[in-house]
């Protein structure tokens, strides 16, 4: 009897910058949304607060369960989670704890663009955001945030998708070539 070794199924890894504008796009979704709801007055919305929070678990939890592992960001940009170590959709418990880690990232930014105008300070809301996506850009191998580590997941590129990435490069490239004519 001799011990086979089984290879490591190998997923490409999504670049930092579709992950960001995913997430991005993401995020424009729930805040417009929720943003509907705002009044002129300085401080928290808590109706706000409430659309946000059920936007952000319809986009980011429900719709990712029943999409292959994408939302509608990452179906744009052709990007996907899955389990870090099976390589499976994970499941609702482990994409609730993921999204509950960054959507309150991305609430707290949420409430620093309503109050920016009114209160400049509000701009220190983001720095849960940078601090829990950092570790991302310094893991060269599965390049997971924090919520990622603690939910056990890990984007990847996927083949289904928009590629809207693509296509914004290949406008940008069509009017560069029509500028220099």
């Amino acid at each position: 009897m001799t011990i086979e070794r089984v290879p490591e199924k190998h997923y490409p890894k999504a670049g930092i910058g579709r992950r960001g504008m995913a997430l991005g796009l993401d995020f424009l979704g729930s805040w417009v949304l929720s943003s509907l709801l705002g009044s002129s007055d300085l401080g928290i919305q808590f109706a706000q607060i409430l659309v946000f929070i059920v936007a952000w678990l319809i986009f980011r939890v429900v719709v990712v369960y029943s999409n292959q592992g994408q939302s509608l960001g990452r179906w744009a940009f052709d990007i996907k989670v899955l389990e870090a170590y099976s390589g499976r959709i994970p499941d609702l418990q482990a994409l609730f704890k993921r999204e509950a880690i960054i959507g309150g990232c991305a609430l707290l930014v949420s409430i620093a663009l309503n109050n920016i105008i009114k209160n400049p300070t509000a701009i220190l809301l983001v720095i849960p955001l940078a601090i829990d996506c950092t570790p991302a850009f310094s893991d060269t191998q599965l390049q997971q945030a924090l919520h990622d580590r603690y939910a056990g997941t890990m984007i990847v590129s996927s083949r289904r998708g928009y590629s809207l990435d693509i296509k914004i490069k290949r406008l940008v490239e069509t009017v560069r070539r029509n500028v220099r004519r």
